[in-house]
């Protein structure tokens, strides 16, 4: 972890989560219009449990697990399903 730059953060954040979120937003208004659809991300047991080096990583992953659930909350009476894969 100590290894890890700001930008490292920044750029994992970016790519693994920020990506998912904003995707997500675009994609709402076009499955509510078409009546029903699903959001699978794909994730990773790093989410999940601890993988060696991979504290950013795991913590990014984690937190689209996360969205998953909340967006399965908030968007389920659209009957739109958020789920996540961990391979």
């Amino acid at each position: 972890t100590s290894e890890y730059t700001a930008e490292d953060f920044s750029f994992l954040m970016a790519t693994n989560l920020e990506s998912a979120f904003h995707l997500s937003q675009l994609a709402h208004p076009l499955l509510k219009a078409s009546g029903s659809g699903s959001i699978v991300f794909m994730s990773s047991t790093a989410g999940v449990v601890h993988i060696s080096g991979g504290s950013i990583y795991g913590a990014t992953k984690g937190a689209m697990n996360q969205l998953a659930r909340n967006l399965a909350c908030e968007w389920g009476s659209d009957n739109i399903r958020a789920n996540s894969i961990c391979p």
